[in-house]
């Protein structure tokens, strides 16, 4: 059973109404680590677009071409973590060569993006809502761009903040995840719009 929703409004629905970050809460450890300033929050967030988008298409012909009709979809988890990894090293050695720079802000996080649970969440929930190949790649695309907004948001806001007169125990993580709540309760704004299943 196939959703009728179209692509456009899935895209739509995951970057804002659905965001995979402040709705489910997913891929909140780089999220929190790596805002703390714009240009990192930016590159981190376009890394995981394209690695969610690239991943949600090949997990859709994994599942529906190879797992399923050979009775094998109990091996989902494992050979979706499989493919995000092999996407996540592409996606590693590019930015090593071609940015070093970013490659050394974003440390640890770059390989860590291979078990993102934004990623792995985006691939199980296009099984779950039964999508389509144009449907899963745009949720993917919409994931990841969601996640992006969200990043780069919270990492404009946490350099504005940084010089503000915050009380001394809010400073740091205290201060993030209030801001992080405040951006989530601002996306339910969205949330009468477009309803996924």
């Amino acid at each position: 059973m196939e959703t009728g929703l179209s692509a456009s409004t899935i895209l739509f629905a995951a970057i804002f109404t659905n965001n995979i970050l402040l709705t489910n809460f997913l891929g909140m450890c780089s999220f929190l680590a790596i805002s703390r300033e714009v240009k990192s929050a930016l590159g981190l967030g376009m890394a995981v677009t394209f690695v969610m988008t690239c991943t949600a298409g090949l997990n859709y012909l994994v599942y529906y071409k190879l797992l399923l009709p050979f009775d094998l979809a109990h091996f989902r988890f494992i050979i979706f973590i499989i493919v995000i990894a092999a996407f996540v090293q592409l996606v590693e050695m590019v930015v090593e060569r071609y940015s070093p720079l970013l490659y050394v802000v974003l440390g640890v996080f770059l390989p860590l993006i291979t078990v993102n649970c934004a990623i792995l969440g985006v691939a199980l929930f296009m099984i779950i809502r039964d999508y389509t190949f144009v449907q899963c790649v745009a949720y993917g695309f919409g994931g990841g761009l969601g996640w992006t907004l969200a990043i780069v948001a919270l990492g404009g806001i946490r350099e504005k903040i940084r010089k503000a007169p915050i009380p001394k125990g809010l400073e740091g993580p205290g201060i993030t995840l209030i801001v992080t709540g405040l951006m989530a309760l601002s996306f339910m704004g969205f949330s009468g719009m477009i309803q996924m299943q």
